[in-house]
């Protein structure tokens, strides 16, 4: 199985991409894809840009890496209750190829952050979402206050129930 694995967030130090990652290696034998949105930087969308730019190549890699792989694993960074900024904005040009920009992929949606809502808010939305650009969802899990879940020296969740969830989260994408 083919897993594209990434974060929604432009930080090059993103907790979410280090959840991400994690998760989607749970599956073994697993081929793990790990994207990064900053390698798909587009311009603010807007009309005038999309009559000035037209479908920008980038926007179609996106789409290419995820026609490419068997099922998603995206973590979702919240800023003020929504969506980051760069990932509406790459989802944006991305939509303009069509409405189901996840081409029916299963897909395990994550969110965290640091303090105890786990970015609850963000990973709503995209479970409410999803769906409707053709997301087949397989799981979604919030993992509240980061640092004390997750173990960056090794790369590894620590807290067991947790762990349990996105292993489940990911043995339900097979």
């Amino acid at each position: 199985m083919k897993i594209l694995a990434f974060a929604a967030s432009s930080s090059t130090k993103s907790i979410n991409k280090k959840l991400a990652v994690y998760t989607a290696n749970l599956l073994k034998n697993a081929e793990v894809k790990v994207l990064d949105i900053n390698d798909y930087e587009l311009p603010l969308y807007s009309e005038d840009k999309q009559q000035e730019l037209g479908k920008p190549q980038l926007a179609r890699d996106f789409l290419d890496k995820i026609a490419a792989c068997d099922a998603i694993v995206v973590s979702y960074a919240e800023h003020n209750g929504s969506y980051t900024a760069a990932f509406k904005n790459l989802f944006d040009w991305c939509s303009l190829f069509g409405k189901e920009v996840y081409q029916g992929k299963k897909m395990v949606l994550l969110s965290t952050s640091t303090g105890p809502s786990g970015a609850k808010s963000v990973l709503e939305l995209a479970v409410n979402s999803s769906p409707f650009f053709a997301g087949d969802i397989k799981g979604a899990i919030s993992v509240p206050s980061f640092n004390e879940n997750f173990d960056s020296d090794t790369g590894e969740i620590t807290n067991p129930d947790i762990k349990a969830q996105l292993q489940e989260a990911m043995d339900n994408l097979l």
